[in-house]
């Protein structure tokens, strides 16, 4: 299992790094071309937008992995262990009905979407729509990986890229 964790978890940071290095350089290009000869890419920032649209959706896992999303803790921090245990469960299972919420929907939208065409590289925007099942489906594989960690003792994972613990105290 920590083997595919250690690969799972490699492959959606390459993914992450690849498209925000695609979206920083196409949207350089074009700033610069249009600054340098008054011309600018007719699809940069469209691509650009969808780009983000994907690093949202595939970065949300990783970030849920290290608990870097915000969180309200106040309550948990006031109730006897075996409660706050019960709460983080109730917490860990309306999340994972959410995920697959996420899944379901964004599967019907593509549906929807299907034969909607993008101004300028028209493309079917179920392809950017794809987005939403896929994150949700890493979301549930990430949280399914760290979950139990969670649940019995509010621990998120942790190593040399991220500390959620450190990141809130900036």
């Amino acid at each position: 299992m920590k083997t595919f964790e250690h690969y799972f978890l490699g492959a959606n940071r390459w993914a992450l790094i690849l498209l925000l290095a695609a979206m920083a350089l196409i949207i350089f290009t074009n700033v610069a071309l249009r600054y340098l000869t008054s011309q600018s890419i007719e699809w940069a920032e469209e691509v650009s937008r969808h780009m983000m649209i994907w690093l949202t959706f595939l970065g949300a896992g990783p970030v849920l992995r290290y608990g870097g999303h915000i969180a309200v803790e106040n309550l948990q921090d006031a109730l006897p262990r075996k409660a706050a245990v019960a709460l983080r469960m109730l917490v860990a299972t309306l999340l994972f009905a959410f995920f697959i919420f996420m899944i379901w929907y964004g599967w019907l939208y593509m549906g929807r979407t299907m034969f909607q065409l993008t101004a300028a590289t028209q493309i079917p925007f179920a392809y950017i729509y794809s987005a939403m099942p896929v994150g949700g489906l890493l979301l549930v594989i990430h949280w399914a990986l760290i979950v139990r960690g969670y649940v019995l003792e509010r621990r998120f994972a942790s190593d040399a890229h991220f500390d959620a613990t450190a990141s809130a105290s900036l």
